[in-house]
């Protein structure tokens, strides 16, 4: 596994944790550069929550247009698709549904972290008031993809936004502070989550991906299938194990934000 591949990759060494499993939060936001990007990163995280009672959200960053190596695709019918996977999926991992699955609606591979987008990804997050938010590292080293940079950067940026009523007046509500950050593909692993309970929902919810297959998950075929589902949990297994947890997703954690 490369600093490439999407979601959880393996901790190194020098890595150590130092915190793990946080208190169920009432309500949280996880933000994804593209459709299965939420899945890849925190899916088993978000499951094991909303089992326990926990309110999920999505929020989408980019239309995922460019999300295949069919060159001659219809990028339009692509988008509706991904929108339809990504609704699916948030349902399966124990979501309300549409409602609960937000768009910020950029051009997938051309998302900057820009004022309007701060203003917006603040705006959602002043109305969803999250206990915590899940997002990309934006400091990962070696990470290739500019949407994935981008949208931790946007999403920084926007929770001192959303807590600063000085920030956005315009939106007309009320600041919120969110206890916690978790940072997926994390730079530095200051966190776990024990998701023993919640693996095969993770990748339930992944599979929801239909359109993903080929280019993500290398997968054309039920045996393609089969093999991504035996290294997924050999990852989360490798993730787990110096824990002494059968599977686990990491992270940093930022808080008092």
């Amino acid at each position: 596994m490369n600093a490439n591949d999407p979601g959880q990759p393996p901790i190194s060494a020098h890595q150590v944790k130092s915190t793990s499993n946080l208190n169920v939060p009432k309500v949280a936001l996880a933000i994804g550069a593209h459709p299965d990007d939420v899945e890849f990163g925190c899916g088993g995280t978000l499951a094991k929550w909303a089992q326990l009672g926990c309110e999920i959200h999505h929020f989408v960053m980019t239309d995922g247009s460019k999300g295949t190596w069919d060159a001659t695709a219809n990028t339009h019918l692509l988008v509706e698709r991904r929108r339809g996977e990504q609704i699916d999926a948030h349902t399966c991992l124990g979501g309300q549904g549409n409602d609960h699955v937000h768009w910020l609606g950029r051009v997938d591979g051309e998302l900057i972290a820009d004022v309007d987008g701060r203003s917006e990804v603040a705006r959602v997050i002043r109305m969803v008031k999250p206990d915590v938010v899940l997002s990309h590292d934006p400091w990962k080293r070696y990470r290739l993809h500019p949407d994935h940079r981008e949208t931790g950067r946007l999403v920084c940026d926007a929770i001192v936004a959303a807590r600063d009523p000085h920030f956005n007046p315009e939106h007309g509500l009320e600041p919120h502070r969110p206890e916690h950050l978790l940072l997926w593909e994390a730079d530095e692993v200051n966190h776990i989550e024990d998701v023993t309970v919640s693996i095969e929902i993770k990748l339930r919810a992944l599979e929801c991906h239909i359109s993903q297959f080929e280019s993500t998950m290398k997968a054309v075929d039920e045996a393609g299938l089969e093999e991504f589902r035996s290294r997924m949990r050999m990852r989360l297994a490798d993730i787990g194990e110096p824990f002494g947890m059968p599977a686990a997703e990491a992270f940093h954690l930022m808080s008092n934000l």
